[in-house]
């Protein structure tokens, strides 16, 4: 037998982690899931088709179903993204929402930036520099011209966590109506 003795034996041991390394989890995860949906926004949406002349740049022709395309995939994405990570958050620090919001906010700012850094900087060609003689039809970089989209990211997060936030709420209601003190 060993002359160990264990203070707290008969307390189980709880998944409870301080908010810090809920932030910091968050923010690295943001980052690089970011980078990857940038890669995969990249490979969905749509490019715009540009014609390039030794003096300007231009749409070929009327497409707004490509911007459009690509907006909402953006915002799908981040939509998706938010909702998966707060979830994640959540689950390790179920105790107070509070901090799995702020790391899901935080993560949701890294995350975006990082999704639209990568996404619009894969292929990239810079059309203001190109020289060529005569005009040509390239693709254009993807670019996100509905700055709400930015924001789908935080607001998949946001709505996790209310609806979290809003059962814990009704539980402990319900709990409290049961069984008056």
């Amino acid at each position: 037998m060993s002359d160990l003795v264990i203070d707290n034996a008969g307390v189980t041991p709880g998944r409870r982690r301080k908010a810090i390394t809920v932030f910091i989890t968050g923010v690295i995860a943001g980052g690089l899931s970011g980078a990857a949906l940038g890669v995969m926004w990249w490979a969905l949406a749509p490019r715009v088709s540009v014609v390039v002349t030794p003096d300007r740049v231009f749409p070929e022709n009327f497409q707004p179903q490509e911007y459009f395309a690509a907006n909402i995939a953006f915002g799908a994405i981040g939509a998706t993204a938010g909702v998966l990570m707060a979830i994640g958050l959540v689950s390790m620090r179920r105790e107070h929402l509070l901090a799995s919001l702020i790391a899901a906010l935080a993560s949701a700012v890294v995350g975006t930036c990082a999704m639209w850094w990568v996404g619009s900087h894969l292929g990239f060609v810079d059309l203001a520099s190109l020289e060529i003689p005569e005009s040509t039809v390239v693709d254009a970089p993807l670019e996100v011209t509905l700055p709400a989209m930015f924001l789908m990211w935080s607001l998949g997060s946001s709505l996790v966590i209310l609806i979290m936030a809003i059962g814990d709420f009704l539980a402990q209601k319900r709990r409290v109506k049961n069984h008056p003190a």
